[in-house]
């Protein structure tokens, strides 16, 4: 059985703009905040990279840290795309783990 992904998008066009709207699930720990019950430091576990692709071409590349909320939700706009295209959003973390999902333009 597959993994769910951590990321919900959308990427919808009109006249030749593509809108992407993509929600995605993290903690987003800054590594500041301290357990309540131990009074230890919770490690920092933040998303550092996200990048956006239309059809295999990049057309967002984001450098995150820890200033971003938890369960961040990203909208932005490019030109060019139509419907039936490919958006493939894709993040990386400070701990190694990444994920990434792509969809078709409506």
């Amino acid at each position: 059985m597959a993994k769910k992904s951590s990321i919900k998008i959308r990427a919808k066009a009109k006249n030749g703009v593509v809108t992407v709207k993509a929600l995605i699930s993290h903690k987003m720990e800054t590594g500041l905040r301290k357990d309540k019950k131990t009074g230890k430091v919770i490690p920092a576990h933040f998303i550092e990279e996200v990048v956006c692709e239309h059809n295999g071409v990049p057309v967002l590349e984001a450098e995150w840290g820890v200033a971003i909320s938890k369960n961040p939700y990203l909208s932005f706009k490019f030109k060019g795309g139509k419907a039936g295209d490919t958006v493939k959003l894709s993040w990386k973390d400070n701990t190694g783990k990444s994920d990434s999902l792509e969809t078709k333009v409506k």
